[in-house]
């Protein structure tokens, strides 16, 4: 049966500048800056900011838009009253400069300016490199689906021949099973050797054949690789050495050759843009016995508001009576106005927000900054919102994705975030520092026989922070470090 009820219920919701705002928060230097790009061709009241600078003066003389603006058309006649916009109540409600400005910087600080990243992936690289080869059309067709077929190290873990035969019967490509392994081959000797290998083993042996190291040395890797791959990858170094009937300083040498290849040519992610290089968000250098923390955006254009079109809202202002076209422009150049308005205030209060965040994990972690890794302090997103006076989930925006360069290096900034744990001493500790402790205990472990997870765990324990073997474990495999019978060496 139906019925009528009435609720009175309280909601909150976000304005649109609200969420802009949020938008922009979460973006990084790269991505703000191709976003104000985009606002720049979108919004014809916006540009970038030239040395004929719109001033505050000039805004404050803009009349306000009170007089009544008429139609030429009687039964169209147009009151400003009803707009909900005026640039006289944006002077003076906001209170923010029409231009974008930034931290002004020293000569000096562009020299040591990061490298901006590359633009394009390994993935569109080696399709560039495909597109050198004297191959046909069809046999271009089908490199471009193997490379499109990688995985994220570079890998071709798909099935040749089902390939050959959807593009056969979907693309109407005449390629053969022979012409997939011609091509597959000829991909594996692009740049970076070894990409689109099926399997680790093929990797090697193809960065081995394809290099130009010692031709003695290449060919025991090679026998090694080929004729005692179960013992290489189970360390089992002893079993190689009376296999192949070599000296332990042969055996050595032609160890640390087949370590200099790349077990992961494509790098942990193909697809990335910036695959060897990082444009960090924030620079932190020392000054004197203190740091300065700035927002390196020299890149992201500054943007202020035209002052051709303002005029032009200002002419139209004035008269008493306009066209429906004219009526038309000026309402659509307000819009446009109000969105360049809060465009601006976005900016201003995305940088505000991010200085404010950066100087406050800069002061948490202050010790980090002077002395290094092992002096990271536990901290969670609360501390920093607390500290700030503002929301645990603006803190996370913040953070992800964003990098800050110090003379410690660069670190993303979530990197500063971590649980802690007591030691004997009373002192809490980040589990941060308690992996760098881990790293230090296996780079100076007995090479011939490393040391287990208890053991580590036990020389932990020594130190006075109690951790479980299994907590070691998940620490030593998050860092990348392979089980103590995987570093075992000569």
């Amino acid at each position: 049966m139906l019925s009528l009820h009435q609720k009175l219920a309280l909601q909150q919701k976000l304005s649109p500048q609200q969420i802009q705002y949020q938008k922009l928060l979460q973006l990084n230097t790269l991505a703000l800056e191709q976003r104000v790009k985009t606002e720049l061709e979108l919004n014809p009241i916006l540009e970038e900011t030239l040395d004929d600078e719109l001033s505050l003066e000039e805004i404050d003389e803009t009349p306000n838009d009170q007089d009544e603006i008429k139609s030429d058309d009687d039964d169209d006649t147009y009151d400003s009253k009803d707009d909900e916009f005026d640039v006289e109540d944006y002077m003076n409600d906001m209170e923010i400069d029409y231009e974008f400005e930034r931290i002004n910087r020293s000569p000096d600080e562009e020299k040591t300016r990061p490298i901006a990243p590359q633009k394009r992936s390994l993935r569109e690289g080696l399709i560039d490199q495909l597109h050198m080869l004297n191959l046909s059309e069809a046999q271009t067709v089908l490199g471009e689906n193997i490379i499109g077929g990688l995985d994220r190290d570079g890998y071709f873990k798909g099935d040749l021949d089902k390939l050959v035969n959807e593009l056969k019967l979907f693309e109407r490509v005449d390629v053969t099973k022979e012409d997939s392994e011609k091509i597959l081959k000829l991909i594996q000797t692009l740049e970076p050797l070894g990409i689109g290998s099926r399997n680790l083993q093929e990797c090697l042996l193809i960065q081995i054949r394809n290099s130009s190291y010692d031709p003695y040395y290449s060919y025991l890797a090679e026998k090694i690789l080929v004729e005692n791959w179960e013992d290489f990858t189970n360390k089992r170094y002893d079993t190689i050495q009376k296999n192949l009937d070599l000296s332990k300083e042969t055996l050595k040498s032609t160890l640390d050759l087949i370590q200099k290849l790349n077990p992961k040519p494509g790098e942990g992610n193909i697809d990335s843009e910036e695959m060897n290089q990082i444009t960090p968000d924030f620079i932190i250098e020392p000054v004197d016995d203190n740091y300065i923390v700035t927002l390196n955006d020299r890149s992201v254009p500054s943007v202020t508001i035209s002052k051709s079109y303002l005029e032009m809202i200002d002419t139209n202002k004035r008269k008493r009576k306009i066209s429906s076209r004219e009526k038309e422009t000026h309402k659509f150049l307000r819009e446009k106005f109000e969105s360049a308005k809060w465009f601006i205030a976005s900016l201003r209060q995305r940088r505000h927000t991010l200085m404010n965040i950066m100087r406050a994990i800069l002061e948490k972690q202050y010790e980090f900054f002077e002395s290094g890794p092992r002096f990271l302090k536990p901290m969670i997103y609360k501390d920093i919102a607390d500290e700030i006076g503002m929301d645990i989930s603006t803190i996370s925006r913040v953070v992800n994705g964003k990098y800050v360069q110090s003379p410690q290096g660069i670190h993303e900034l979530k990197y500063f975030f971590s649980e802690g744990l007591s030691t004997d001493s009373g002192d809490e500790i980040s589990n941060k520092h308690i992996k760098e402790l881990i790293k230090e205990i296996c780079d100076h472990e007995p090479k011939r026989n490393p040391y287990s997870d208890d053991k580590i765990a036990s020389i932990l324990q020594d130190k006075g922070i109690h951790i479980a073997r299994r907590t070691v474990a998940k620490y030593r495999e998050s860092m990348m470090i392979p089980v103590a019978r995987l570093r075992k060496q000569l």
